[in-house]
């Protein structure tokens, strides 16, 4: 499927915020990708810029958009597809970049960041918000969540994305983390799960 631009929000899991010391943001914290930094989860061993200093994992739904927005449209008529991500990110650079008030590009945008697990069927809105998702590294479970510990809900997201920037078919948005982030090392196994499912599975290089 065609990716055009990957949208994600930071922080949308209190959880996770208070497990790196952020602050709870009042509203959806909106930031992005370039289409260049997606790789599907195919079993296959990913290079990744450890000399760069620490690469964090941080499992997300990621939903894609089936057609572009009109006015009133739902969320059953504008997602198409959904799998587990992995937004890599630069943990060392993206401190001294928010210490320094810059954009997150270089921290969140290199070859590789946004990992993706095969594509599901859309399984509608009243499913998704009780549908579980996880990351094992390692044979061992390290992440683990629901849409319903959100605080910013999906409608809000995307409407807030279209009119800000105007949704497309083939954006994607990866739907933020909860706790359990952590730092990946070479040789580092991952097993992308959406309920129950596999989805996708990389061994990092």
């Amino acid at each position: 499927m065609n990716i055009q631009t990957i949208y994600a929000v930071g922080r949308n899991y209190a959880k996770h915020a208070q497990e790196l010391g952020n602050d709870i943001p009042s509203e959806p914290l909106l930031f992005h990708k370039p289409a260049s930094a997606a790789v599907y989860a195919e079993g296959q061993t990913i290079p990744l810029p450890f000399d760069k200093g620490e690469v964090h994992f941080e499992t997300e739904l990621v939903l894609r958009i089936g057609k572009r927005p009109s006015q009133g449209a739902t969320v059953d008529e504008l997602i198409s597809h959904i799998t587990v991500g992995l937004d890599l990110t630069l943990r060392d650079v993206q401190s001294e970049l928010k210490k320094n008030g810059h954009p997150w590009l270089r921290a969140k945008g290199f070859r590789n960041s946004a990992v993706l697990g095969a594509w599901q069927p859309w399984m509608g809105y009243e499913s998704f918000k009780s549908q579980p998702f996880s990351l094992e590294k390692n044979g061992h479970q390290t992440q683990h969540g629901t849409p319903s510990e959100m605080m910013f809900s999906v409608e809000r997201l995307l409407a807030e994305l279209d009119e800000w920037f105007g949704l497309a078919e083939g954006d994607l948005l990866f739907t933020g983390t909860p706790e359990g982030v952590g730092p990946l090392v070479s040789g580092d196994k991952l097993n992308l799960l959406l309920g129950d499912q596999d989805v996708g599975r990389i061994t990092i290089g």
